[in-house]
Protein backbone atom coordinates (compact mmCIF):
# COMPACT_ATOMS: atom_id res chain seq x y z
CA UNK A 1 0.00 0.00 0.00
CA UNK A 2 1.33 3.45 -0.88
CA UNK A 3 2.48 5.68 1.97
CA UNK A 4 -0.40 8.12 2.61
CA UNK A 5 2.14 10.79 3.54
CA UNK A 6 3.40 10.63 -0.05
CA UNK A 7 -0.03 10.92 -1.66
CA UNK A 8 -0.53 14.13 -3.67
CA UNK A 9 -3.37 15.62 -5.66
CA UNK A 10 -1.65 15.35 -9.03
CA UNK A 11 -2.26 11.58 -8.94
CA UNK A 12 -6.00 12.09 -8.47
CA UNK A 13 -6.23 14.59 -11.33
CA UNK A 14 -4.93 12.15 -13.94
CA UNK A 15 -7.61 11.35 -16.49
CA UNK A 16 -10.22 13.60 -14.87
CA UNK A 17 -12.43 15.81 -17.03
CA UNK A 18 -12.55 18.50 -14.34
CA UNK A 19 -9.59 18.96 -12.00
CA UNK A 20 -10.33 20.35 -8.55
CA UNK A 21 -7.57 18.27 -6.95
CA UNK A 22 -4.44 20.26 -7.85
CA UNK A 23 -3.90 23.67 -6.25
CA UNK A 24 -2.39 25.35 -9.29
CA UNK A 25 -3.73 28.68 -10.54
CA UNK A 26 -6.13 27.99 -13.39
CA UNK A 27 -5.06 30.54 -15.95
CA UNK A 28 -2.39 31.22 -18.56
CA UNK A 29 1.10 32.17 -17.53
CA UNK A 30 2.09 35.80 -18.13
CA UNK A 31 3.90 36.29 -21.45
CA UNK A 32 6.95 37.68 -19.67
CA UNK A 33 7.29 34.46 -17.64
CA UNK A 34 7.10 32.29 -20.74
CA UNK A 35 9.66 34.57 -22.39
CA UNK A 36 12.03 34.18 -19.43
CA UNK A 37 11.65 30.40 -19.47
CA UNK A 38 12.27 30.18 -23.19
CA UNK A 39 15.28 32.50 -22.97
CA UNK A 40 16.78 30.30 -20.23
CA UNK A 41 17.02 27.39 -22.68
CA UNK A 42 19.93 29.12 -24.36
CA UNK A 43 21.88 28.65 -21.10
CA UNK A 44 21.25 24.95 -20.52
CA UNK A 45 24.57 24.07 -22.16
CA UNK A 46 26.37 25.25 -19.04
CA UNK A 47 26.03 24.27 -15.40
CA UNK A 48 23.20 26.14 -13.67
CA UNK A 49 23.74 29.02 -11.27
CA UNK A 50 21.18 30.24 -8.73
CA UNK A 51 23.10 33.42 -7.88
CA UNK A 52 20.77 35.83 -9.66
CA UNK A 53 17.71 34.01 -8.35
CA UNK A 54 19.08 34.19 -4.81
CA UNK A 55 19.68 37.93 -5.25
CA UNK A 56 16.08 38.32 -6.45
CA UNK A 57 14.76 36.49 -3.36
CA UNK A 58 16.86 38.62 -1.03
CA UNK A 59 15.84 41.86 -2.74
CA UNK A 60 12.16 40.89 -2.79
CA UNK A 61 12.11 40.36 0.97
CA UNK A 62 14.61 43.05 1.90
CA UNK A 63 17.12 40.54 3.21
CA UNK A 64 20.88 40.13 2.89
CA UNK A 65 22.03 37.27 0.68
CA UNK A 66 23.06 35.28 3.75
CA UNK A 67 19.39 34.95 4.73
CA UNK A 68 18.12 33.47 1.46
CA UNK A 69 18.52 30.09 -0.23
CA UNK A 70 16.94 28.99 -3.49
CA UNK A 71 15.59 25.42 -3.50
CA UNK A 72 14.08 22.97 -5.97
CA UNK A 73 10.59 23.73 -4.74
CA UNK A 74 9.38 23.56 -1.15
CA UNK A 75 9.89 19.78 -1.20
CA UNK A 76 13.69 20.11 -1.36
CA UNK A 77 13.59 22.63 1.48
CA UNK A 78 11.78 20.13 3.72
CA UNK A 79 14.38 17.49 2.92
CA UNK A 80 17.21 19.90 3.75
CA UNK A 81 15.60 20.75 7.08
CA UNK A 82 15.12 17.05 7.89
CA UNK A 83 18.82 16.39 7.27
CA UNK A 84 20.08 19.53 8.99
CA UNK A 85 20.45 18.15 12.52
CA UNK A 86 19.92 15.07 14.66
CA UNK A 87 16.55 16.37 15.83
CA UNK A 88 15.60 15.16 19.31
CA UNK A 89 11.85 15.81 19.06
CA UNK A 90 10.65 17.09 15.71
CA UNK A 91 7.00 18.14 15.68
CA UNK A 92 4.74 18.54 12.67
CA UNK A 93 1.46 20.37 13.25
CA UNK A 94 -1.40 18.59 11.46
CA UNK A 95 -3.54 18.59 9.42
CA UNK A 96 -1.05 20.03 6.95
CA UNK A 97 0.97 19.22 3.86
CA UNK A 98 2.49 15.80 4.57
CA UNK A 99 5.82 16.20 2.77
CA UNK A 100 7.76 17.62 5.77
CA UNK A 101 6.56 14.71 7.93
CA UNK A 102 7.57 12.21 5.25
CA UNK A 103 10.97 13.88 4.76
CA UNK A 104 11.71 13.72 8.49
CA UNK A 105 10.82 10.03 8.65
CA UNK A 106 12.90 9.32 5.55
CA UNK A 107 15.85 10.99 7.28
CA UNK A 108 15.46 8.58 10.19
CA UNK A 109 13.63 10.81 12.68
CA UNK A 110 10.65 9.89 14.80
CA UNK A 111 8.04 12.58 14.32
CA UNK A 112 5.70 13.77 17.05
CA UNK A 113 2.46 14.76 15.30
CA UNK A 114 0.41 17.51 16.91
CA UNK A 115 -3.10 17.15 15.53
CA UNK A 116 -5.27 20.23 15.93
CA UNK A 117 -9.02 19.69 16.33
CA UNK A 118 -11.51 21.57 14.13
CA UNK A 119 -11.45 24.47 13.33
CA UNK A 120 -7.69 23.70 13.28
CA UNK A 121 -6.50 26.92 14.94
CA UNK A 122 -2.92 27.06 16.20
CA UNK A 123 -1.99 27.54 19.84
CA UNK A 124 1.53 27.43 21.24
CA UNK A 125 0.27 25.31 24.14
CA UNK A 126 -0.50 22.48 21.72
CA UNK A 127 3.21 22.02 20.96
CA UNK A 128 5.37 20.10 23.45
CA UNK A 129 7.85 22.35 25.29
CA UNK A 130 10.78 20.08 24.45
CA UNK A 131 10.22 20.19 20.68
CA UNK A 132 13.44 21.34 19.00
CA UNK A 133 11.83 21.52 15.53
CA UNK A 134 8.28 22.66 14.77
CA UNK A 135 6.82 22.67 11.25
CA UNK A 136 3.57 24.51 10.61
CA UNK A 137 1.79 25.68 7.47
CA UNK A 138 0.41 29.19 7.03
CA UNK A 139 -2.04 29.34 5.39
CA UNK A 140 -2.24 25.64 5.99
CA UNK A 141 -2.74 22.99 3.34
CA UNK A 142 -5.37 21.44 3.33
CA UNK A 143 -7.41 23.43 5.86
CA UNK A 144 -6.90 26.89 4.34
CA UNK A 145 -6.58 28.31 7.86
CA UNK A 146 -4.49 31.49 8.08
CA UNK A 147 -2.88 31.62 11.51
CA UNK A 148 -2.16 35.04 13.03
CA UNK A 149 1.53 35.87 12.78
CA UNK A 150 1.56 36.33 16.56
CA UNK A 151 0.38 32.74 17.08
CA UNK A 152 3.21 31.39 14.92
CA UNK A 153 5.74 33.75 16.49
CA UNK A 154 4.73 32.43 19.92
CA UNK A 155 6.20 29.04 18.96
CA UNK A 156 9.74 30.43 19.00
CA UNK A 157 11.97 29.22 21.84
CA UNK A 158 15.72 29.19 22.48
CA UNK A 159 17.16 26.04 20.93
CA UNK A 160 14.12 25.47 18.70
CA UNK A 161 13.77 25.91 14.95
CA UNK A 162 10.32 26.95 13.76
CA UNK A 163 9.71 26.25 10.07
CA UNK A 164 6.72 28.00 8.51
CA UNK A 165 5.49 26.62 5.21
CA UNK A 166 4.14 29.72 3.44
CA UNK A 167 3.71 28.00 0.07
CA UNK A 168 0.21 29.49 -0.24
CA UNK A 169 0.82 32.87 1.37
CA UNK A 170 0.89 34.47 -2.09
CA UNK A 171 -2.86 33.70 -2.27
CA UNK A 172 -3.45 36.22 0.53
CA UNK A 173 -3.67 39.81 -0.76
CA UNK A 174 -1.06 41.88 1.07
CA UNK A 175 0.21 38.83 3.00
CA UNK A 176 -0.60 40.44 6.39
CA UNK A 177 0.25 37.35 8.48
CA UNK A 178 3.49 36.44 6.72
CA UNK A 179 6.63 36.12 8.82
CA UNK A 180 8.85 36.50 5.76
CA UNK A 181 9.74 40.13 6.63
CA UNK A 182 10.76 39.28 10.21
CA UNK A 183 14.39 38.61 11.08
CA UNK A 184 14.14 36.40 14.16
CA UNK A 185 16.57 33.77 15.48
CA UNK A 186 15.30 30.23 15.00
CA UNK A 187 12.76 31.19 12.33
CA UNK A 188 12.70 29.74 8.82
CA UNK A 189 10.10 30.55 6.15
CA UNK A 190 9.64 28.33 3.10
CA UNK A 191 7.99 29.67 -0.05
CA UNK A 192 7.00 28.10 -3.36
CA UNK A 193 6.29 29.76 -6.70
CA UNK A 194 4.92 26.78 -8.59
CA UNK A 195 1.22 27.06 -7.65
CA UNK A 196 0.67 30.79 -7.98
CA UNK A 197 2.45 31.03 -11.32
CA UNK A 198 1.23 27.78 -12.87
CA UNK A 199 4.62 26.08 -13.19
CA UNK A 200 4.44 22.85 -11.13
CA UNK A 201 6.70 21.17 -13.69
CA UNK A 202 9.47 23.57 -12.70
CA UNK A 203 10.50 23.07 -9.10
CA UNK A 204 10.95 26.67 -7.92
CA UNK A 205 11.07 27.64 -4.26
CA UNK A 206 13.22 29.24 -1.63
CA UNK A 207 13.93 29.58 2.07
CA UNK A 208 14.52 32.76 4.05
CA UNK A 209 15.41 33.18 7.69
CA UNK A 210 18.07 32.73 10.35
CA UNK A 211 21.44 33.07 8.57
CA UNK A 212 23.06 30.30 10.61
CA UNK A 213 20.29 27.92 9.59
CA UNK A 214 20.51 29.03 5.96
CA UNK A 215 24.25 28.30 5.99
CA UNK A 216 23.59 24.82 7.35
CA UNK A 217 20.94 24.10 4.72
CA UNK A 218 23.21 25.31 1.91
CA UNK A 219 25.98 23.04 3.14
CA UNK A 220 23.78 19.93 2.72
CA UNK A 221 22.18 20.96 -0.58
CA UNK A 222 23.02 18.86 -3.61
CA UNK A 223 25.28 20.78 -6.01
CA UNK A 224 23.42 22.29 -9.01
CA UNK A 225 20.03 21.22 -7.63
CA UNK A 226 18.46 24.41 -9.01
CA UNK A 227 17.81 23.93 -12.71
CA UNK A 228 18.48 26.79 -15.10
CA UNK A 229 14.77 27.12 -15.92
CA UNK A 230 13.84 27.22 -12.21
CA UNK A 231 16.39 29.94 -11.51
CA UNK A 232 15.01 31.98 -14.41
CA UNK A 233 11.45 31.53 -13.15
CA UNK A 234 12.34 32.70 -9.65
CA UNK A 235 14.16 35.74 -10.95
CA UNK A 236 11.23 36.66 -13.20
CA UNK A 237 8.43 36.05 -10.68
CA UNK A 238 10.12 38.06 -7.94
CA UNK A 239 11.05 41.02 -10.13
CA UNK A 240 9.35 44.33 -9.27
CA UNK A 241 7.29 44.35 -12.48
CA UNK A 242 5.77 40.96 -11.58
CA UNK A 243 4.16 42.18 -8.38
CA UNK A 244 1.09 43.72 -10.02
CA UNK A 245 0.26 40.37 -11.64
CA UNK A 246 0.94 38.52 -8.38
CA UNK A 247 -1.56 40.76 -6.57
CA UNK A 248 -4.12 40.41 -9.39
CA UNK A 249 -3.92 36.63 -9.15
CA UNK A 250 -4.42 36.76 -5.39
CA UNK A 251 -7.57 38.88 -5.88
CA UNK A 252 -8.84 36.52 -8.57
CA UNK A 253 -8.31 33.52 -6.29
CA UNK A 254 -10.18 35.38 -3.56
CA UNK A 255 -13.14 35.95 -5.91
CA UNK A 256 -13.20 32.34 -7.13
CA UNK A 257 -12.97 31.07 -3.55
CA UNK A 258 -15.83 33.30 -2.40
CA UNK A 259 -18.03 31.89 -5.18
CA UNK A 260 -17.15 28.31 -4.19
CA UNK A 261 -17.79 28.94 -0.51
CA UNK A 262 -21.13 30.60 -1.26
CA UNK A 263 -22.14 27.57 -3.32
CA UNK A 264 -21.14 25.12 -0.61
CA UNK A 265 -23.08 27.13 1.95
CA UNK A 266 -26.15 27.14 -0.28
CA UNK A 267 -25.92 23.34 -0.57
CA UNK A 268 -25.55 22.99 3.20
CA UNK A 269 -22.10 21.39 2.90
CA UNK A 270 -19.92 22.14 5.93
CA UNK A 271 -16.58 23.74 5.09
CA UNK A 272 -13.86 25.87 6.61
CA UNK A 273 -13.40 29.54 5.72
CA UNK A 274 -10.21 29.53 3.66
CA UNK A 275 -7.44 32.01 2.88
CA UNK A 276 -5.79 29.83 0.24
CA UNK A 277 -6.46 28.53 -3.27
CA UNK A 278 -8.56 25.64 -1.96
CA UNK A 279 -11.38 24.95 0.46
CA UNK A 280 -11.62 22.04 2.88
CA UNK A 281 -15.18 20.73 2.78
CA UNK A 282 -16.98 17.90 4.54
CA UNK A 283 -19.62 16.56 2.12
CA UNK A 284 -19.57 13.10 3.68
CA UNK A 285 -18.36 9.56 3.04
CA UNK A 286 -18.34 8.40 -0.57
CA UNK A 287 -18.63 11.83 -2.20
CA UNK A 288 -15.02 11.76 -3.39
CA UNK A 289 -15.64 8.49 -5.24
CA UNK A 290 -19.03 9.60 -6.58
CA UNK A 291 -17.53 12.75 -8.08
CA UNK A 292 -14.66 10.79 -9.58
CA UNK A 293 -17.13 8.45 -11.28
CA UNK A 294 -18.53 11.55 -12.97
CA UNK A 295 -15.08 12.66 -14.15
CA UNK A 296 -14.54 15.24 -11.41
CA UNK A 297 -11.38 15.06 -9.30
CA UNK A 298 -11.25 16.54 -5.81
CA UNK A 299 -8.45 15.80 -3.38
CA UNK A 300 -9.19 13.04 -0.88
CA UNK A 301 -8.36 14.25 2.61
CA UNK A 302 -8.03 11.02 4.59
CA UNK A 303 -4.29 10.90 3.84
CA UNK A 304 -3.83 14.02 5.98
CA UNK A 305 -3.37 13.15 9.67
CA UNK A 306 -6.39 14.41 11.58
CA UNK A 307 -8.89 14.06 8.73
CA UNK A 308 -11.03 11.19 7.50
CA UNK A 309 -12.95 10.15 4.39
CA UNK A 310 -15.80 12.57 5.04
CA UNK A 311 -13.54 15.49 4.05
CA UNK A 312 -12.30 16.61 0.62
CA UNK A 313 -10.08 19.48 -0.46
CA UNK A 314 -11.43 21.46 -3.38
CA UNK A 315 -9.16 23.70 -5.46
CA UNK A 316 -10.66 27.04 -6.42
CA UNK A 317 -11.45 27.46 -10.09
CA UNK A 318 -13.19 30.00 -12.35
CA UNK A 319 -16.89 30.48 -11.58
CA UNK A 320 -18.26 28.54 -14.55
CA UNK A 321 -16.13 25.52 -13.75
CA UNK A 322 -17.08 25.72 -10.09
CA UNK A 323 -20.75 25.74 -11.05
CA UNK A 324 -20.27 22.33 -12.73
CA UNK A 325 -18.88 20.97 -9.46
CA UNK A 326 -21.74 22.45 -7.42
CA UNK A 327 -24.26 20.91 -9.79
CA UNK A 328 -22.62 17.51 -9.35
CA UNK A 329 -22.64 17.91 -5.58
CA UNK A 330 -26.33 18.79 -5.70
CA UNK A 331 -27.21 15.60 -7.60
Amino acid sequence: MADPLRHHGDVEARGAELDFAVNVYDGPRPPWLDAALLASLSDVGTYPSADRAQAAVAAHHGRPLTEALVTAGAAEAFTLVARLRAWRRPVVVHPQFTEPHAALEQAGHTVTPVILPPPFELTAAAVPDDADLVVVGNPTNPTGVLHPAAAVRALLRPGRLVVVDEAFMDCVPGEPESLAPERLPGLLVIRSLTKHWGIPGIRAGYVIGDPDVITGLARTQTPWSIATTAAAAIEACLSPHAQHEAHRRARTIEDWRHHLEQGLTHLGIPHLPSSASFVLAQPGTGVHERLRARGIAVRRADTFPGLDGTWVRVAVRPREMTDHLLTALRG
